[in-house]
């Protein structure tokens, strides 16, 4: 097979059109449009699906991008690295990351990073929906709690877990009485919590008065005594230890899991393996306490 070619159809692919990847590469246009018939032609296959204005890949092309952008980009950098006499890290390195996190964590993080490895240009974007790495141009997603996905690998790097907290004013319920209590999204409006404590497991009926969308606003919202609300131990652990909130005790489910992932497919190159180790020093426990300090350090 032909690599140039082979190159030439992923950068087609990767950018969605021969015009956009030609203004990006600075490559004629007739020259990717000629290079990718040739790759068609020569697997027998149609990679594209051509009408009007739009430029889209078929099945075959999807899968053929799919096992080889990962392949060329190592290649490139492999080769790369042998030029320049060593294997540090550089290049473009692209995340994807929780929105919690990177309202409390990733800032620092991305910084360090930065100063860490001065020749890798770090972009992190935050989202809480589950990207597409190949498809859109992700090194590395960190998610809390995934899916399981059978195209990527990944780690914990980080454990949490969900507390009831509440102003030190607001008095539990009552029999027959609910909690006024902040809530995240619509989703979780339910009429009662189940609590874990050293005494039991009780249920605590609720009534949301207050709906945020993101869990920072939430805490703030709590602080100001509106009502109590189910969060993250690393973003209330100052306030407990303070007294500005009390601890009414665990949520009554799994841990949450924050996870590192890329494509299984490909070698993990030197910015990737990089990132991973420096989240490793970061956070050595990988614990909500550990979490809590990093934020608040």
């Amino acid at each position: 097979m032909d690599l140039l070619a082979l190159a030439d159809f992923n950068l087609v692919a990767r950018h969605g059109g021969f015009g956009r990847a030609a203004r990006e590469s600075g490559r004629p246009k007739a020259t990717l449009s000629r290079r990718v018939a040739e790759l068609e032609k020569s697997l027998d296959l149609r990679l594209f699906e051509r009408g009007g204005r739009t430029l889209k890949l078929t099945q075959e092309g999807r899968a053929l991008y799919e096992r080889t952008a990962a392949l060329l980009t190592e290649l490139d950098e492999t080769t790369s690295a042998i030029a320049s006499g060593g294997d540090r890290p550089r290049g473009r390195l692209r995340i994807s990351a929780p929105l919690l996190f990177s309202q409390t964590a990733m800032g620092k993080v991305a910084a360090g990073f930065a100063l860490k490895c001065p020749e890798v240009r770090l972009e992190v974007t935050t989202e809480d929906r589950a990207v597409d790495m190949i498809e859109e141009g992700y090194d590395l997603v960190i998610r809390v709690n995934p899916d399981p996905d059978e195209r990527l690998v990944g780690r914990i790097f980080l454990r949490d877990r969900l507390v009831v907290v509440a102003p030190p004013g607001l008095r539990r319920a009552t029999r027959g009485q609910a909690v006024p209590v902040v809530i995240r999204v619509p989703s979780d409006r339910m009429a009662a919590w189940d609590v874990k404590t050293k005494t039991g497991k009780p249920r605590i009926a609720v009534d949301p008065v207050l709906c945020l969308s993101s869990l920072v606003m939430v805490r703030d919202a709590v602080r100001a005594g509106v009502g109590a609300a189910r969060l993250p131990l690393s973003l209330v652990s100052h306030d407990l230890a303070a007294g500005t909130l009390v601890h009414w005790g665990d949520v009554d489910g799994p841990d949450i899991t924050l996870w590192t992932l890329y494509p299984s497919r490909r070698l993990l190159s030197a910015r990737v393996s990089a990132f991973l180790e420096y989240l490793k020093e970061a956070f050595p426990m990988g614990t909500s306490h550990e979490l809590a300090a990093f934020i608040d350090g």
